[in-house]
């Protein structure tokens, strides 16, 4: 049974910063590329970054690019999310994700920018 379980969400104030984990299980982790997606109140839910399965090549939204971080640890199953200069835009709920076919999704974490 696949498991996707998103941590390190938080309340943090513009120009901090945060460092998201995704612990995964039921699947060959190091076989797939994974992804963080966000949705912010009222919007769709958006394309964060990307890494390869083997952590060798990553993407980025624009809006991210420079600031956010994604990497892997394929040996503890887990993808993390450094976010640095934390804008309010910022704010939304964080998802882990990977596809094989199928999308398989996380609960989320709850990202707060503000003052």
């Amino acid at each position: 049974q696949v498991q996707l379980v998103e941590s390190g969400g938080g309340l943090v104030q513009p120009g901090g910063s945060l460092r998201l984990s995704c612990a995964a299980s039921g699947f060959i982790f190091s076989s797939y590329a994974m992804s963080w997606y966000r949705q912010a109140p009222g919007k769709e839910r958006e394309l964060v970054a990307r890494i390869s399965s083997g952590g060798g090549r990553t993407n980025y939204a624009d809006s991210v690019k420079g600031r956010f971080t994604i990497s892997r640890n394929n040996a503890k199953n887990t993808v993390y999310l450094q976010m640095n200069r934390l804008k309010p835009e910022d704010t939304a709920v964080y998802y882990c994700n990977y596809r094989d076919g199928d999308d398989y999704w996380g609960r989320g974490t709850q990202v707060t920018v503000s003052s």
